[in-house]
């Protein structure tokens, strides 16, 4: 595409990852969360997980000085579809079309099918750009291939808050987390549960670990063909439960462990040698991040095991700051999972649209921040003053 020029920065959009290097991209993206890196959103595209099967066609944003160099960059998408994004915007569209309005294709900067927070404007530290310069860049491309909209999802606190000077609506979300409390081992988190919490969970870990099952936890140079082979069985199978869309191929995770290494931490539950279910986790700089998860048969309290006791001892272990769980899930909070906020930003172009989902937003999020306070008070850890039992 053409470029675009604003003051010194010249704005194109790519069709694929592979048209930039991925030293520039990383450059930008940074090394702390991996679904931003190269190395992911090529995983995605070279599998045929993101591409015209899905319906998450790259528009891979790219703004360069005038020298050519690579400052800013962002994984955009243009979109037929709102599915796969975790932050739901089908009344959206659907009001829109009522109106006589086209809402798709729209443009969509994601890391596709995770909704994990992270990074999604990404700027080089040393080129002194600001947000406000990809967003207008972005804006302005939106007009010209006469989009209905920008939507930047999960995106960071501090982006957030710049988009939110430069105009875009702003959309609180929420997920559930762990926070690394300086915890010497599983234990040391247990006491700082209150005693009937604690209880439950030392039950939930005994009576999983009591299956006669192995469980291992691998990186991704140490896991083999036929135990992805087996995992995306398990994620086909959930995705089949779950009545949804398996976008994610299997040459998917393949790649994810030939191409971030020891980044992919594969948890693996065993039955005489056979994996009978498994959890894939990522890990950043200061967080593991739970994605997907899935199994072949039923034993008593795996998926907690799996997918939270297990992804909190590896925390621990690795001295990370906290375990992302994912989406959804209330059920997290009595294992230590608290609720935390998420954001996301939009720029819609019809101006009675925005108007309206401007309304809508403002009182969401004041749903959603009552919301969190009393899940909060749902805590299981022990109060100030009370008896650690």
């Amino acid at each position: 595409m053409a470029g675009r020029s604003a003051a010194t920065l010249t704005l194109t959009l790519h069709p694929a990852i592979s048209e930039i290097a991925a030293v520039d991209w990383d450059a930008c993206a940074g090394a702390g969360n991996p679904f931003v890196s190269h190395a992911f959103l090529s995983a995605v595209e070279d599998s045929g997980s993101a591409g015209s099967r899905t319906g998450w066609l790259p528009q891979h944003a790219v703004l360069r000085d005038a020298a050519g160099r690579v400052v800013a960059a962002a994984p955009m998408y243009a979109k037929s579809h709102s599915y796969g994004e975790y932050v739901f915007d089908h009344g959206w569209a659907n009001a829109l079309e009522r109106a006589g309005g086209q809402y798709y294709p729209k443009l969509q900067v994601a890391s596709p099918f995770s909704p994990v927070p992270g990074p999604r404007l990404l700027i080089r530290p040393d080129a002194g750009v600001p947000v406000s310069a990809l967003a207008g860049a972005l804006e302005q491309a939106c007009r010209e291939l006469q989009l209905s909209s920008v939507h930047i999802t999960f995106c960071t606190e501090t982006e957030w808050d710049a988009l939110g000077d430069a105009g875009w609506l702003q959309r609180l979300g929420m997920q559930f987390h762990w926070e690394n409390a300086g915890y010497g081992g599983f234990d040391d988190f247990l006491g700082a549960l209150s005693s009937r919490k604690r209880k439950v969970l030392r039950r939930e870990r005994r009576d999983a670990n009591a299956a006669g099952l192995e469980f291992v936890t691998l990186r991704g140079p140490e896991t083999t063909r036929a135990q992805w082979d087996a995992f995306y069985g398990f994620y086909t199978s959930t995705v089949d439960r779950k009545w949804g869309s398996a976008y994610l191929t299997r040459r998917f995770f393949h790649l994810l462990a030939e191409r971030l290494g020891d980044q992919v931490v594969l948890m693996l539950a065993l039955q005489n040698g056979v994996p009978v279910a498994g959890a894939l986790n990522l890990v950043g700089s200061d967080a593991l991040y739970g994605r997907n998860w899935g199994c072949s048969a039923e034993f008593p309290f795996l998926h907690f095991e799996l997918c939270y006791y297990r992804a909190i001892d590896f925390a621990i272990a690795h001295r990370l700051a906290r375990v992302e769980a994912g989406a959804q899930g209330e059920h997290k909070i009595q294992r230590g999972y608290l609720p935390k906020a998420t954001y996301s930003a939009h720029w819609i172009a019809h101006g009675g649209l925005r108007r309206a989902v401007a309304d809508f937003l403002v009182e969401e999020r004041a749903e959603r921040i009552h919301h969190m306070a009393a899940l909060a008070e749902l805590s299981p850890f022990r109060r100030d003053g009370e008896d650690p039992g």
